[in-house]
């Protein structure tokens, strides 16, 4: 194990005394777990949010003048990709008020800019209106997105596997990934809310704008639910003991740059498959599509509801097999299914909603696990921004441009070439717990 190096408390004078003034009331994991989920819930919401009106809005609203929807789209996820960009500079930038200023100033200053860009989208004028400056602003709201949700790494998951059991260390941690089904299922019922009772003209108009307005109050009630968790007693004492500290980036990638990379590439697989069955089928339905959105997006929530069963399956299995094992199996399911999944998307509405709810279910087995092995190989004092940093890179390079790629792929090659696109993924998964577990025996 990697020598710790103390890089101060991350925590205000403020802070100490409210957890001084909390001392006698423990916290329970169980309530560690609802602030964790809530935490992961609104961070989701946002991000499906925009994912969603990247789709249904702004090849119309932002990028009229493309030729065809087609292209109006590829504009749109091209800047969908922008926040993954933005989110490691994220984390370097919060790192450090987090070392100066506590993890509650951080964690305000995240989640204000986080809600504040999304609700910002809300009043974003149209290219018809403004010109190139809608394009502008969008990227630069999709930049705050994704810079603030570098910041919004509060290392209550870590906590919460602080307090596992050794024998329950796989159900604990699925408990933060509830969260991402959740959050896409509450954006998915309000964009079909609107979808479904107003007109074309009038969703276009203001309908889009009330799930943006949503996000920021559902990021308020976020962030007192976070910070009630980080004035903890549990909190300081894991801060005290240099389990949750706040480390240079430069010396965690001195330390466990190795550790980084590999944990970049162990969820590939997850990732890719993340926006696969929830960005992409939806861009594909509304332009290549015969069933009415607003039905297919009911096909997207009944998944979410799969999605949701199947991440706390994972954590059983887990616990039975190992979280290695799972994520390899996992792995195997993805390829397989990077074979039927275009058959089923060419297979017509039935099909479509197939491949969504099959979808769903192979990614909720393994997105249930794929973020506790981000953690697993970082020692005490770099765990937090090492995991942090991990996860940033690995979302980066897994989902960040899945949905351009996929649908530049499709629509040029061919469906088939998602699947070999989400297949080139789990092949990459395999090969990094292969050599993961080679160099744990080696070490």
């Amino acid at each position: 194990m990697a020598s710790t190096t103390h890089y101060g408390p991350s925590s205000t004078s403020m802070e100490e005394d409210a957890r001084r003034i909390h001392a006698d009331k423990p916290v329970s994991p169980g309530s560690i777990a609802i602030g964790v989920v809530i935490g992961r819930m609104s961070e989701f919401f946002d991000f499906f949010v925009y994912g969603l009106a990247s789709v249904l809005v702004f090849p119309q609203l932002v990028f009229p003048f493309a030729p065809d929807r087609l292209t109006a789209t590829l504009y749109s996820f091209a800047i969908f990709s922008l926040a993954f960009l933005a989110r490691p500079v994220g984390s370097v930038v919060f790192m450090t008020i987090d070392r100066v200023y506590g993890r509650g100033v951080k964690l305000t200053i995240a989640l204000f800019l986080l809600g504040g860009s999304t609700a910002s989208i809300a009043f974003l004028p149209g290219y018809n209106e403004i010109g190139a400056w809608s394009i502008a602003l969008l990227a630069l709201f999709r930049l705050g997105q994704g810079f603030a949700l570098g910041g919004a790494w509060d290392g209550l998951a870590s906590l919460l596997a602080l307090n596992a059991p050794p024998n329950h260390r796989g159900w604990y941690a699925m408990v933060p990934q509830v969260g991402a089904p959740i959050g896409f299922a509450l954006a998915s019922v309000l964009f079909g809310f609107f979808i479904a009772n107003l007109s074309s003209e009038d969703f276009l108009s203001w309908g889009w704008r009330y799930p943006f307005f949503v996000a920021f109050a559902i990021n308020v009630v976020a962030l007192f639910a976070r910070l009630r968790l980080v004035m903890t007693p549990e909190f300081g004492s894991a801060l005290e003991q240099h389990e949750l500290e706040a480390a240079p980036i430069r010396d965690v990638l001195r330390v466990h740059g190795r550790d980084i990379l590999l944990g970049a590439f162990v969820p590939l697989a997850t990732f890719a498959m993340f926006h696969l069955v929830t960005i992409f089928p939806l861009g594909w339905v509304y332009l290549y599509g015969t069933q009415p959105i607003g039905g297919f997006m009911v096909v997207q929530i009944i998944g979410a509801a799969v999605g949701l069963v199947a991440i706390v399956v994972s954590g059983m299995i887990a616990d039975l097999i190992g979280r290695r094992a799972q994520l390899a199996i996992c792995a195997v399911l993805i390829a397989i299914f990077s074979f039927i999944g275009p058959l089923l998307m060419a297979a017509g509405s039935g099909g479509q909603s197939a491949f969504v709810i099959i979808g769903f279910g192979v990614l909720g087995l393994s997105f249930g696990q794929a973020t506790g092995s981000i953690s697993s190989r970082f020692g005490r004092g770099y765990r937090y921004t090492g995991a942090a940093f991990t996860s940033d890179l690995a979302w980066l390079v897994g989902a960040g441009f899945a949905p351009l790629v996929a649908l530049t792929l499709s629509s040029r090659f061919g469906l088939p070439f998602v699947g070999y696109y989400l297949l080139s993924g789990a092949l990459c998964t395999l090969a990094a717990l292969a050599f993961s577990r080679a160099l744990e025996q080696r070490d």
